[in-house]
């Protein structure tokens, strides 16, 4: 049985690195320890990043890249942000955590995924679809969970933690399925959530969807957006991507503290 924190150095040429600070949780009891054993214990505000982990083709990944180093982390930065993401090497988790180390960032990054989707330095993962850790975080959690998607309510739930009496916010970028899960997460926890417009797949249906609603007689077709936004459209809010940086940030500013 592995200690409740492990920390894997990830970063073989980066020998300042502290690398990630890893917990193995079973119950909700766990993230407490965890977040006490790693000194995360202090509420304060809190960002949640979700969307694509596949899917995003070189021209969105450069578009992207200027959202994440020159939106996201100085945000994160500059006001000493919780990050929560999904903490795998892919996509918008990637772009995160790089952008965190591009700009030498100090704010606390933290991971959550399932546990027998993550294949860790000494504790390989069988699943055929088994993804690693993204170095650049500083924290991760690994939780209960078969498949993609069991994360979303542990994210929810580990940001809600994070966040205590504070404010806290949900960024969806791009995405599929398994962000519509993430959506479903924040919106149960009461987390207002911030649609990036022009991302592409699910977060542009999301945008669409909110359209159609304020024109008289269209219908959604999707029911799983029908029922997001039906129930919750006061808590969804889209910024387009092409937004000017500065603007981007105080929107964003602006949304997390009111």
């Amino acid at each position: 049985m592995p200690s409740p924190v492990q920390t894997y150095q990830l970063l073989a040429t980066k020998t300042d690195h502290q690398g990630v600070q890893v917990g193995f949780i079973d119950r909700t009891e766990d993230v407490t320890h965890f977040l006490t054993a790693t000194g995360l214990d202090k509420p304060h505000l809190t960002l949640v990043i979700v969307g694509g982990a596949s899917g995003l083709d070189n021209d969105q990944q450069t578009q992207l890249d200027g959202l994440f180093h020159r939106v996201l982390a100085p945000l994160a930065e500059e006001m000493q942000l919780y990050v929560v993401d999904g903490g795998t090497d892919a996509g918008v988790m990637r772009l995160m955590g790089q952008a965190r180390t591009a700009i030498n960032g100090t704010f606390p990054l933290i991971g959550v995924a399932p546990r027998s989707l993550v294949s860790l330095p000494d504790q390989p993962a069988t699943h055929p679809d088994a993804s690693t850790l993204e170095p650049n975080h500083t924290h991760c959690l690994l939780v209960p969970g078969e498949q993609w998607g069991d994360e979303s309510r542990w994210i929810a739930e580990i940001a809600t933690h994070l966040s205590g009496e504070h404010e806290s916010m949900t960024i969806l970028i791009n995405g599929g399925s398994v962000t519509v899960s993430d959506a479903y997460a924040s919106v149960a926890a009461g987390r207002e959530i911030v649609i990036v417009a022009g991302t592409g797949r699910i977060a542009d249906d999301i945008v669409q969807a909110l359209r159609y609603k304020v024109v008289e007689g269209r219908t959604i077709e999707d029911p799983r957006l029908a029922k997001l936004i039906d129930t919750s459209d006061d808590l969804l809010t889209a910024i387009d991507l092409d937004n000017r940086p500065a603007d981007f940030i105080q929107d964003l500013k602006t949304l997390l503290m009111t």
